[in-house]
């Protein structure tokens, strides 16, 4: 389903005849968009790149959830850094100017990190489930490692899915490479396999797990309010529940941006043909803003970041003795 409704106004055997890229003069408009494409990109490289030294520099920030908050920081880092500004310029010059080779790497880095994306929310979502439903099995359980071992696994299985997905969809009638652009279409089959993977099953994991979320966090504010007023002897558990409400609560917040970004291109995809094809690249470039967002969700919520942004900038994370962080 992914940018293949951007395309479905264009007939197969007209493509390259109905785009051309119009003659542009150098205005202060057209520098003035270039220079917010620049800031935009910027400040999603930079933003995922702070959480990605964060967490990898600081041993206390080394939990499950956060490898997937990193596993997260990276793949919008990968957007930021090869999807974003190729099609911020395609959406001003109203053309593809950078050749059919960076063409097919575009549509496979695309692809593949918005369903890193998609995945690693879904992950995070069943990740809060377990640990607000049974917090002491959860840590008992869920180690680093194995952690790592879940996402690395992902990877890899959405990268060669990704990759077959596009092989096997022919270039011949996939790629159209056009003097002045660069289309991919997803046959049929593979257009209702992608959308399946990459779309219904991660978001009603997300959507289902969330919902269980929710309904263990009131049963916990009920047990909180009556372990406060029993034997000092429960108050770590009251604590317990309270650090994953609130772990919880914070990523709640972060997976409805998200699914705020997500379903409206999403829509427009399923009824492409009783829409206007024009609004389809605000969507798109909606989705990829959500990569600039997540950063300052945590700059908001997360105090440990706001402490690790002030070591990162004061220099001090080069000194021998580090600081201590908190999660």
């Amino acid at each position: 389903w992914f940018l293949l409704s951007e395309l479905s106004f264009v007939n197969q055997s007209d493509r390259c005849l109905q785009f051309s890229c119009p003659q542009r003069s150098v205005s202060p408009f057209y520098v003035l968009l270039y220079l917010c494409v620049a800031a935009v990109v910027l400040l999603t490289v930079c933003g995922n790149l702070l959480i990605i030294i964060s967490v990898c520099h600081f041993k206390q920030l080394h939990t499950p959830t956060n490898m997937l908050i990193l596993s997260l920081a990276v793949s919008d880092f990968l957007v930021g850094l090869f999807v974003m500004p190729f099609h911020l310029s395609r959406m001003i010059e109203s053309c593809w100017i950078f050749g059919i080779s960076v063409c097919l790497f575009y549509y496979l880095i695309s692809f593949f990190v918005t369903s890193i994306s998609i995945y690693n929310v879904a992950l995070i979502a069943v990740d809060r489930y377990f640990a607000i439903s049974n917090p002491f099995l959860y840590i008992e359980k869920v180690s680093v490692s194995k952690m790592c071992i879940v996402i690395l696994s992902m990877w890899i299985f959405l990268m060669s899915y990704n990759s077959t997905l596009l092989y096997f969809n022919g270039t011949s009638t996939g790629l159209i490479m056009c003097p002045e652009q660069c289309l991919f279409v997803l046959h049929e089959v593979c257009s209702l396999i992608d959308l399946v993977l990459v779309f219904v099953v991660p978001c009603s994991a997300i959507i289902l797990f969330y919902a269980l979320v929710f309904v263990i966090a009131r049963k916990h504010a009920t047990a909180i309010r009556e372990i406060n007023v029993q034997s000092k002897g429960s108050k770590s558990m009251a604590d317990s529940m309270k650090t994953e409400r609130k772990a919880a609560k914070v990523l709640s917040i972060l997976v409805a941006v998200f699914l705020a970004c997500l379903f409206p291109y999403f829509v427009c995809a399923t009824v492409s043909n009783a829409i206007e094809s024009q609004s389809f690249p605000n969507f798109v470039i909606l989705l990829y803003l959500n990569s600039t967002i997540n950063p300052m969700i945590y700059a908001l919520f997360y105090p440990w970041f706001r402490k690790c942004i002030k070591i990162i900038f004061t220099l001090q994370i080069f000194k021998t003795v580090s600081f201590p962080v908190s999660p």
